[in-house]
């Protein structure tokens, strides 16, 4: 479905959706420099809420510190911008996706001298992945893998990464598969196109760690502090590909998909292909908090 709202911010205004364009020639386009993130905003009894806007916004700025980006706007302004946005587009609950780029001047391939340029767009996204929730979906290990850590750095959401994670996802596609699963630089498996993974062995939760050119999702930093206080162990451990077709159970976890079981891996089935208890259970928990029936970790920030 092709995203729309009646407004976005950029550039310090408001201004109607159509009118956010930028020229053919922005640094951005012709070379990547661009990072972002992915926000969910959730519909509550008590209104909506912004999930974990904070850790959002500061992944954001650290992003922008790696590729040596400067906004002038503070977290707190990039909350409250998000917040008067969704109002705005009269939204009950929205997918926010606040982009730093560098726009058009030199033509060249340093941008240092570019100024940094700010969009914020907030909009309705459903199920990202997942069709039925108790069918986990069918993934295939990619033959494209992500860069090593000093090629480009995973840690930053930038533009330029997902460029491996067009390639793994048309890849599993033209194969007739839902999604694919990225191998690291070592063969050790890293993430999803766009999302986390995460693995159960025995009753416990293992997923790979930063080392293995990951990006340090705050749904998988959620999903681990749930399974913490539920009394499930979660470690982060390199995973061999074999693990994959043994595992017990498998999920992918990011703001878009948020909990998407996997049902099979090389059509090698995992739990019959269905969602299994752990997975569920951790799914539950994280919907009763994006709900607003319960919030232990104070992770809901709602639009008043």
């Amino acid at each position: 479905m092709r995203p729309e709202a009646k407004y976005i911010y950029f550039n310090g205004e408001f201004v109607p959706w159509d009118d956010a364009k930028i020229h053919i020639l922005s640094h951005v386009v012709q070379y990547g420099s661009g990072v972002f993130e992915g926000i969910r905003a959730y519909k509550t009894k008590e209104g909506t809420a912004i999930f974990r806007p904070k850790d959002h916004f500061k992944r954001f700025k650290d992003s922008m510190r790696i590729y040596r980006m400067e906004i002038k706007e503070t977290i707190s302004d990039l909350i409250n911008i998000s917040k008067e946005l969704i109002k705005k587009n009269k939204l009950d609950s929205a997918y926010i996706r606040p982009f730093a780029y560098r726009g058009f001047g030199e033509i060249g391939v340093n941008p240092i001298k570019l100024k940094t340029e700010l969009s914020i767009a907030a909009f309705y996204m459903g199920a990202y992945l997942l069709q039925n929730p108790e069918n986990g979906i069918d993934a295939m290990v990619s033959s494209w893998r992500r860069p090593a850590p000093d090629t480009i750095p995973p840690l930053a959401k930038a533009s330029g990464n997902y460029l491996s994670s067009q390639l793994g996802t048309m890849e599993a596609g033209l194969y007739g598969f839902k999604e694919a699963i990225m191998l690291d630089f070592n063969g050790f498996v890293s993430e999803g196109p766009g999302e986390n993974i995460f693995l159960v062995k025995n009753g416990e939760l293992y997923t790979p760690p930063v080392g293995a050119s990951i990006l340090r999702g705050i749904t998988k930093d959620s999903v681990m502090k749930i399974a913490k206080h539920i009394g499930i162990p979660v470690y982060e451990k390199f995973i061999p590909r074999a693990m994959l077709y043994t595992a017990d159970e498998l999920f992918f976890c990011g703001t878009a998909a948020e909990i998407t079981p996997i049902g099979s891996v090389d059509k090698i089935y995992i739990k019959d292909g269905k969602i299994g208890p752990i997975t569920k259970k951790i799914r539950d928990e994280f919907l009763s908090i994006t709900s607003g029936e319960k919030d232990p970790f104070d992770w809901l920030d709602y639009v008043e």
